[in-house]
């Protein structure tokens, strides 16, 4: 019997460790950057591929509504960004590998053919100007949930039960 005990213990413990280790869930997952203890928060991914970023730009202070496709490796694909107004970073031109039009309403759509990325930064700014997640039918309020002043890096990855009770999941806790 104590034989079996040494055996059944150590099994035990192995299992243990893989369930808390191997990745189980996609999430979109915002790492604090430029700091020795990085704070973490996600969503979790459902069937929908594509998300939204909204912002309202500091200078015009109008809506600009960036697309994106989560493609099945996990990279991020660029699909669009929509705004009102053309300048300091919202382009009045395309560039090789894009497409701009222009609505009746002033509505400018920049299309992009094929730009693929694994992650971005995203600076959560410290003035009272809105910043939102869009998913699936829902919007998340990025300043709520993020702390204003810091960059955070912008993934999809598949995360381990020790990082889903580690982050700070965007419609749960807050910081």
């Amino acid at each position: 019997m104590k034989r079996l005990l040494i055996p059944l213990v150590l099994l035990l413990i192995v299992l243990l460790i893989a369930a808390w280790t191997i990745p189980v869930k996609q999430a979109f997952t915002f790492t604090e950057t430029r700091t020795e203890h990085p704070r973490f928060a996600y969503k979790l991914l459902a069937d929908d591929d594509e998300f939204q970023i909204r912002y309202v730009h500091s200078i015009f202070l109008t809506d600009v509504i960036e697309t994106y496709r989560v493609l099945p490796d996990r990279s991020i694909r660029f699909l669009t960004m929509r705004y009102e107004d053309v300048g300091i970073g919202l382009p009045a031109h395309a560039e090789e590998g894009e497409s701009l039009t222009v609505t009746d309403e002033g509505i400018y759509t920049l299309t992009y053919e094929d730009k693929v990325i694994d992650s971005f930064v995203l600076y959560i700014g410290d003035v009272d100007a809105q910043l939102a997640f869009r998913y699936s039918g829902e919007e998340t309020d990025l300043k709520r949930f993020l702390e204003r002043g810091h960059s955070y890096e912008f993934r999809v990855k598949k995360l381990t039960l020790i990082e889903l009770l580690k982050g700070a999941r965007l419609n749960g806790k807050e910081y």
